[in-house]
């Protein structure tokens, strides 16, 4: 006899019994125990007799749980276990839930990124991202993210007076939100609207000499560096060739062309993504011949005290600079050398195009940026060797007239 809605409600659990079990049709039953009453289906798959559970009673009504029990039949008649069915549908629900949630969407939009960063970049972002962010925003449904909950992170970053990364994490999250705007899982980026909230950041400038009398003080103190010989002809190369520390210690000899005195850095080793050509004063070039007998048979000519299979330590020419009495917040740091041409250059009137793009700074046009990364190479050749020459001068404490100064 098919069961009613009265009997399923009144149905209790009879003492001294562990369970009851109601029938009702095609397999369904009502299972009534201590913790509750239970809709079942018995059924047979692949030899076996299975349960297959619906629901509870009376959340799941009498009629919902025949529907159920009909669609469960309809899959046995296409030779599909509704149990693994079921399952399958969990996962996927899972999944897509967690593709979702501020945690999945972040992930998925660093693997579209990871292709075209750098490792450190790819490890930095990471970092950020799984302490500072991910703790209070990684479980939530990215469409329930509002502006407060992105200010709220980096001001937690903030209040730890570490300003700049209290930024970073903003941005960080504001890169992810305009993601999910992209993939449309959401219609707008709420941290846009925190412009302004938190502290500002202080900008302050890598140090570095620029007069002509501190310039050749330091070419003197690097000239008489005792260092090892690897250490020494990097530590003499930073100011001849404008490269960042990253780029100069990763200095691989393929990328160096002694024939045409140049060397020649592809896109993925530079910091805006471009290729990038630096030419070689006779100075440099000397370094690199006298450098090229003991590590030209490696890969990097900057190789590692530890391995030869590695660029030398991040911070060695800073280490260098301080052991030679610098301050590298103060006085002078590796990155400096930059700095240091470029006011130099600027006041001995060279163009401003040719020296940015020595110095491979970021190229707004970025389809131009993939073409011109031999822009003004005839002028940035003759200043090259005009600087270089220029820096010995001042080392050897002779008189130099800047004979390109604008009148």
């Amino acid at each position: 006899m098919n069961l009613t809605d009265i009997k399923a409600k009144a149905a209790n659990l009879q003492e001294g019994k562990s369970q009851v079990k109601l029938s009702d049709s095609g397999g369904l039953y009502l299972l009534v125990n201590k913790s509750g009453k239970y809709w079942k289906l018995k059924y047979r798959y692949g030899g076996k007799e299975k349960t297959f559970s619906i629901g509870t009673y009376p959340a799941v009504s009498l009629k919902k749980a025949r529907i159920e029990r009909d669609q469960a039949k309809e899959l046995l008649t296409q030779n599909i276990d509704p149990n693994q069915s079921k399952q399958s549908e969990k996962r996927k629900q899972y999944n897509n839930d967690q593709a979702t949630t501020f945690k999945g969407v972040a992930y998925e939009w660093i693997s579209k990124k990871a292709a075209s960063w750098s490792p450190s970049t790819l490890k930095s972002t990471q970092s950020r991202l799984e302490h500072h962010v991910l703790p209070w925003l990684g479980s939530l449904p990215i469409a329930d993210i509002e502006a407060i909950d992105v200010l709220s992170v980096a001001r937690r970053v903030e209040e730890k007076g570490n300003i700049e990364l209290a930024h970073r994490v903003k941005r960080l999250c504001g890169q992810i939100l305009r993601y999910a705007v992209a993939t449309t899982r959401i219609k707008s980026d709420p941290s846009r609207d925190l412009q302004g909230a938190l502290t500002p950041v202080v900008t302050k400038h890598r140090a570095c000499f620029k007069t002509p009398k501190q310039v050749g003080g330091l070419m003197r103190s690097i000239q008489g560096f005792t260092g090892t010989h690897i250490i020494a002809c990097a530590l003499r190369l930073s100011p001849y060739v404008f490269l960042r520390p990253g780029e100069l210690r990763k200095l691989e000899w393929q990328f160096i062309d002694f024939e045409k005195q140049q060397i020649n850095i592809p896109s993925e080793n530079m910091k805006m993504k471009a290729p990038h050509i630096v030419p070689l004063s006779k100075q440099a070039i000397a370094i690199l011949e006298d450098i090229k007998r003991l590590t030209g048979g490696g890969h990097y000519v900057f190789h590692g005290a530890r391995a030869t299979s590695r660029p030398m330590s991040e911070n060695t020419i800073n280490a260098c600079l301080q052991r030679l009495g610098y301050s590298t917040t103060n006085d002078h740091c590796a990155h400096g050398f930059r700095g240091m041409a470029s006011t130099l250059l600027y006041e001995q009137g060279f163009k401003s195009d040719v020296i940015e793009r020595q110095l491979a700074h970021d190229e707004r046009n970025k389809v131009k940026a993939a073409y011109n990364h031999a822009e003004h190479l005839p002028e940035r050749i003759a200043m090259m060797q005009h600087y270089a020459d220029y820096l010995d001068a001042l080392r050897d404490g002779a008189e130099v007239i800047p004979i390109m100064r604008k009148a």
